[in-house]
């Protein structure tokens, strides 16, 4: 029994603040453009500290529940937190620095109601800048991960048909795309019984890979879609960017994703 439509889970750990409040106002408008009843679950990671969130306009149709406490329990448990309680029809995972188009839940909702044998569906995203970014993707090579990651401007250059082929780029466009075989972790739709199927993600991950593996896990008992009439806008940013503590963290966390699935050097 379904309580409502759509539940939303959102994992917050010192995000930008106007960058979450416009996440926040994005999935609010979306929510109310789809007509459909949700429940937005705000995970505060900070430790000992308080979140302070914009007065959403629609409560009468989106619920909020912030849960805080926990402390920085990283980014699939976070989300873990939210999947354990829903009830929902669907879920949808979200970065906080994602910005939905104001139909993309509409459209997700309407193709997942056309097509019960798919339970993921995930976006078709640019940067801020227009870029479009490539959230499907093969299975990664360690060379594909370092390049992509890690490698200068220049490398990236030398190795821009790989790396594309990677992003598959030469199959993703204005299609559909059913199945393929990794998708990113920043805007997931799921059928709420599939994602409990597969007990939300793995807790091993604490950043970085866990949505590789439930990609993985995810196409044992379902379909996933690629929608392109699904939008998003997507800050994001490689784990390089981010200092030696995210390196770090992305290191360990592929460890734990090849020892799991097996590795593969180039």
């Amino acid at each position: 029994m379904h309580g409502v439509k759509l539940s939303v889970s959102v994992v917050e750990y010192f995000s930008a603040p106007d960058i979450l409040v416009e996440t926040l106002r994005r999935l609010e408008s979306a929510v109310f453009f789809a007509k459909t009843s949700a429940i937005l679950y705000v995970i505060n990671n900070r430790p000992n500290q308080s979140l302070s969130l914009p007065d959403l306009q629609s409560d009468v149709f989106m619920e909020l529940r912030v849960k805080s406490g926990q402390g920085n329990v990283g980014f699939g448990r976070g989300h873990n937190i939210a999947i354990s309680e829903v009830v929902s029809e669907y879920h949808l995972i979200l970065n906080p620095d994602a910005f939905l188009e104001v139909d993309a839940i509409e459209k997700a909702i309407a193709f997942l109601d056309e097509h019960p044998d798919v339970g993921l569906v995930v976006p078709d995203a640019l940067a801020p800048n227009g870029n479009r970014q490539y959230l499907c993707k093969r299975y990664p090579t360690l060379l594909d991960l370092m390049l992509r990651g890690f490698a200068p401007a220049v490398l990236h250059r030398l190795f821009r048909k790989r790396l594309n082929r990677y992003e598959m780029q030469d199959v993703v466009g204005s299609d559909v795309l059913l199945d393929p075989p990794i998708v990113s972790g920043c805007c997931m739709l799921f059928r709420t019984d599939v994602l409990k199927k597969l007990n939300g993600f793995d807790p091993r991950y604490f950043l970085y890979f866990e949505d590789f593996d439930l990609s993985l896990r995810t196409a044992r008992v379902t379909h996933i879609a690629y929608l392109p009439s699904m939008k998003i806008i997507h800050y994001g940013g490689y784990a390089a960017r981010k200092g030696w503590r995210h390196v770090y963290l992305f290191m360990r966390s592929a460890m734990t994703f090849f020892r799991t699935y097996g590795w593969k050097f180039w």
